[in-house]
């Protein structure tokens, strides 16, 4: 039986509470020892709040990763002369962008700007992949982190207008001769009101008030707008009209994006994606429509929205009920194990394989194809492949075989309580270490089995071959719980 003081001490680990650690998993890329300090007796709220200003939080880790990727904040020009010459190839700058987007969400100490940046990256969907817009693509990214916490209107003009969205949509080379839908049809499908919200004729009007926004591609890059290539002429898209008389149609896109922006229909269709996002994947039509209603009463501004989600009752019932991303298990998998990464150097580096594994585990950082962005609900995600991966790359990491540069590991002693201990102990404290919660039945015996224990209860030292041979076996069995998995 354990030794009572030994008992004590594995069991000091303070935990958040249920309702701190469900908030912090739903709005953070997964809890460290330092976020379940920060939201331990009852803060989680407060720590919620700080968060929604981003700027107040200092934020040292994520500006030293920044600095590890220039080449990402080169001009467009400079990107595109590069590629020509062959200096660095439009896939190379690919990976980059992926390193970046994922070390940052792993140290950044501004959790809720980073989970919203995501989220919005992923609704107004650019893929990293996609060839003719990869010279914009890093600003592209740092404009939506401008918005993520502000206005959807504001946030709305700014994507939409952007080269890389011009590109990737087909609007830089839309004119009033010739104009193209893309981008006007994917405004009102994805980005505002929903399918079955608009008509073909309003795919029409749409794209006339887009024509006229350029980009000078394979020459300058530089963004332009093109009078004589704007469609002037009456235009009506739902109740909005506008004469649009003016070649200069600068105007009459800034009214249109603003109109769509504050339609009910898209306070609905921005509500339901929140809450499948950060509620559950088939959330209540209740909240959907107090989301909406507080969209709409606070001029499109995102932060009352969340401040009213994370209130909600249903937010707070809905404790373990989403499924990690790719991106989610992995960020969550190096913070619960510590790992910290110290540099880009090649593809053995941390940041390396941290985009690399995405791809191993069904989908590329940035890499969805489809202008609608990555599912948000778990039946994309859920799949006998992507827990066969998922179980290798916790099996890798814990036991520190790969990343093998600029990654530092906890060493598996430092998991361990005072000892002697029993198994039941070990596993009690290292549950509360990894998880941040208490162990269960169910994950004791997972957790003896892994290490092939019989009595957990016996007593065991440091010269125990489960303590020297088998920690990094429990490690990983914690890592394939459901309770890793649930976000």
């Amino acid at each position: 039986m354990d030794d009572p003081a030994s008992l004590t001490a594995a069991r000091a680990t303070p935990l958040p509470t249920p309702a701190a650690r469900h908030l912090v998993n739903r709005f953070s890329h997964g809890l460290t020892p330092g976020l379940a300090r920060a939201v331990r007796g009852g803060r989680h709220l407060d720590w919620f709040e700080a968060q929604l200003k981003p700027a107040s939080v200092k934020d040292g880790p994520g500006a030293r990763v920044d600095g590890w990727f220039p080449d990402l904040w080169r001009t467009p020009l400079d990107q595109w002369l590069r590629y020509r010459d062959g200096t660095k190839s439009n896939y190379d700058m690919y990976i980059d962008h992926g390193r970046w987007v994922m070390t940052r969400r792993l140290v950044s100490n501004r959790h809720v700007h980073e989970v919203m940046t995501a989220f919005w990256e992923n609704h107004l969907h650019v893929p990293l992949t996609t060839d003719g817009h990869f010279v914009w693509r890093p600003d592209y990214a740092l404009t939506i982190r401008a918005h993520a916490l502000g206005r959807f209107d504001q946030m709305l003009q700014a994507a939409v207008t952007h080269p890389a969205m011009l590109v990737y949509l087909d609007a830089a080379i839309s004119t009033k001769a010739a104009p193209n839908e893309n981008l006007g049809r994917e405004l009102l499908e994805l980005h505002t009101v929903g399918v079955g919200n608009y008509t073909e004729s309003d795919v029409k009007s749409s794209a006339a008030i887009l024509t006229g926004w350029r980009v000078d591609i394979n020459d300058t890059w530089q963004r332009l707008y093109v009078p004589e290539y704007h469609a002037t002429g009456a235009v009506r898209v739902g109740s909005f009209r506008h004469a649009n008389r003016s070649t200069d149609g600068r105007a009459v896109t800034k009214a249109y994006l603003r109109y769509l922006a504050h339609h009910p229909d898209t306070a609905t269709h921005l509500a339901t994606r929140l809450a499948t996002a950060f509620v559950s994947d088939d959330p209540p039509a209740a909240l959907v429509r107090t989301l909406a209603r507080t969209y709409l009463a606070h001029d499109t501004a995102i932060v009352p929205v969340l401040r009213t989600l994370v209130r909600s009752s249903a937010f707070k019932a809905s404790v373990d009920a989403k499924l990690r991303t790719a991106d989610e298990d992995l960020l969550a998998t190096f913070r619960a194990l510590r790992m910290r990464l110290t540099g880009q150097v090649d593809g053995n580096s941390g940041p390396a394989v941290l985009r690399s594994w995405t791809g191993s585990l069904g989908l590329s950082t940035g890499s969805w194809p489809a202008p609608n962005g990555a599912p948000l609900t778990a039946d994309f995600y859920a799949t006998p492949l992507r827990a066969l991966a998922s179980v290798g790359v916790h099996w890798n990491v814990a036991n520190r075989y790969y990343p093998t540069q600029d990654t530092v590991y906890r060493t598996p002693d430092a998991w361990l309580p005072p000892l002697p201990a029993s198994f039941r102990t070990i596993a009690e404290h290292m549950c509360r270490e990894l998880l941040y919660r208490p162990l269960n039945a169910r994950l004791l015996a997972t957790c003896a089995t892994a290490a092939g224990v019989t009595d957990v209860d016996a007593s065991l030292t440091a010269d125990s071959s489960v303590v020297r041979y088998q920690l990094t076996r429990v490690l990983a069995a914690l890592l394939d719980s459901p309770e890793h998995y649930a976000r």
